[in-house]
């Protein structure tokens, strides 16, 4: 029993002090609870929803689309400006085609017609063009016939500094007839008559491409014209104009400039006679303005000094636009003045039958008036515009009771009104129709020395029509009207002279890639009116020919 005591009590103290061991090595150890167990937690299967897609019902309503399109159309400005050669933009995508063609024919009175025009150049920087014209006309009256004669050169040069030039230099003949005499058995030869003007003119002019990087714009030009006639003694004039613009621009979107610029046309004319007659006429102006160009409004407002033969004369400059935001109506009002200038070249592009000239005036013109312009849906625009245009020294057109009134001398009116109404229509499909016409009314009254406006149209209408109607076949048709103007009797009785109605008609068919025939009728009413007293038109005209274009693409 002792024995078994001890080895009792040996086995509790081995425990014991097992147990302290254990406690004196891992003395932070906390206590643990093991729990081992084959359960295994499992999720219930969750439910799923099934998708099953419908067919939409059918829609058979059309949809509205509406379309807010500009109408493609061109506005033209009511104040005439100077017309100037501008270079073709090249679309980089296509190379440029040189235009080369010859235009012949020949009718009963146009015996023959030739006109040329040829091109050449890269497309890119160097652009040249010349171009010849001649034709001569026989009427049924003795000695009712002209010619023309013309050759022409244009250049148009692009630098690489913004910089492009243009230069042009032409020679032109024009042969008529006096044939308007009375009585018709006065003893005349066919050098008494015949009546030529040749004029050789020069231009050369250069312009900035874009702004410089100060907002600044300049088109410097120079133009020099010699005219002379071969009568008997002989007259001759040279025309020298010179114009120097510069615009400058303010702000981003360059919606504000300033206008300044001066002008300087110099005619000098001489007549081989024993008077020596030598007239100086000449005009310089200095034009200055201020701009305002926005999406809705446009002012253009300045001044326009003008020294007239040293004569001093403050023009107005004042013209305004207010348009909608389409661009569909448009408002204009305007206070302008501006010069017709005095010349021998002038008057005689105006009446080929004029009489050498004994002096020489400037018309002076001012213009008050308002008008409206717009578009109708994407093809119909109007125009139309109501004014008072004051003239000073208007030059009037009077039959020569010295020589049967075979030529007309000048009668310079001092001071006579306008009240002009002009108004336009036109109607444009594309480039396949187009339909315009025009009426300009013009009431003059308030003359301070003659009697009636002589040789100044009254009333004149003029439409136009060009129509392609299959791919190769073009057609087109002109109307000129116009009521009575006044002319002057020998025994210094005012009469009306006679109306007009010409209607013209043509067409053209290309037959192959390089020829083209057409026809063209003149005068088809074969009204034998005068636009110049005592000079009668043609009658009815035919005339046809052939086209013939060196290209080959």
């Amino acid at each position: 029993m002792n024995k078994q005591f001890r080895k009792t009590v040996f086995f509790i103290s081995g425990c014991f002090f097992g147990v302290a061991a254990a406690q004196a090595q891992e003395p932070n150890k906390g206590k643990t609870i093991d729990v081992t167990s084959t359960f295994k937690p499992v999720l219930r299967e969750a439910s799923k929803i099934n998708f099953n897609a419908t067919e939409p019902a059918v829609d058979t309503t059309k949809p509205r689309l509406n379309y807010n399109i500009p109408a493609q159309n061109l506005f033209f400005t009511y104040q005439p400006a100077g017309v100037h050669p501008v270079a073709l933009k090249v679309d980089s995508m296509n190379a440029w085609q040189s235009s080369n063609y010859i235009k012949a024919g020949i009718g009963n009175i146009h015996q023959p017609f030739v006109k040329a025009g040829f091109s050449f150049g890269d497309g890119r920087q160097t652009f040249f063009n010349l171009f010849a014209n001649h034709y001569t006309s026989k009427g049924e009256l003795p000695f009712q016939k002209n010619s023309q004669t013309s050759v022409a050169a244009a250049g148009t040069y692009k630098t690489t500094k913004n910089l492009e030039w243009n230069a042009g230099l032409g020679f032109r003949s024009d042969d008529y007839y006096l044939y308007g005499f009375k009585p018709s058995d006065l003893p005349y030869t066919k050098e008494d008559l015949r009546q030529r003007f040749q004029t050789i003119e020069g231009k050369i002019d250069f312009r900035n491409l874009s702004s410089t990087e100060f907002g600044l714009n300049y088109h410097p030009s120079i133009k020099v014209s010699s005219f002379s006639d071969k009568h008997d003694p002989k007259g001759s004039e040279i025309n020298t104009v010179v114009n120097l613009p510069l615009e400058k621009t303010f702000g981003d979107d360059e919606k504000f400039a300033f206008n300044i610029g001066a002008t300087a046309d110099l005619t000098n004319y001489k007549r081989d006679d024993n008077n020596k007659l030598n007239i100086k006429n000449n005009l310089y102006q200095i034009a200055t303005a201020v701009s305002v160009k926005t999406n809705n409004f446009n002012l253009h407002a300045g001044i326009l000094p003008s020294w007239d033969q040293k004569k001093f004369h403050m023009l107005p400059n004042i013209m305004a636009d207010i348009t909608t935001g389409d661009r569909q109506f448009t408002l204009q009002v305007g206070w302008v003045g501006y010069y017709q200038k005095g010349s021998y070249q002038r008057f005689a592009s105006i009446n080929p039958w004029l009489a050498q000239p004994d002096t020489l005036i400037n018309t002076r013109a001012i213009d008050l008036y308002g008008g409206i312009k717009g578009s109708l849906g994407d093809h119909f625009t109007y125009s139309a515009k109501l004014g008072i245009v004051t003239y000073h020294d208007m030059p009037l057109f009077v039959n020569d009771s010295i020589d049967g009134g075979k030529s007309f001398k000048i009668r310079y009116e001092p001071k006579m009104n306008d009240l002009q109404l002009h108004s336009e229509l036109g109607y444009t499909v594309g480039e396949k129709f187009s339909a315009t016409a025009g009426l300009t009314i013009n009431n003059y009254f308030n003359l301070e020395r003659e009697k009636d406006a002589y040789g100044l149209i009254p009333v004149e209408l003029n439409a136009a029509i060009r129509w392609q109607l299959i791919k190769d076949l073009f057609f087109y048709s002109e109307l000129w009207a116009w009521t009575k103007p006044k002319y002057l009797t020998k025994d210094g009785d005012s009469f009306k002279g006679d109306n007009a109605l010409d209607l013209n008609a043509g067409a053209e068919f290309r037959i192959t890639k390089n020829f083209n025939l057409w026809v063209q009728l003149n005068n088809l009413l074969n009204d034998r009116y005068q636009r110049w007293n005592q000079y009668e038109v043609f009658g009815f005209s035919i005339m046809g020919g052939i086209t013939y274009s060196f290209n080959t693409k």
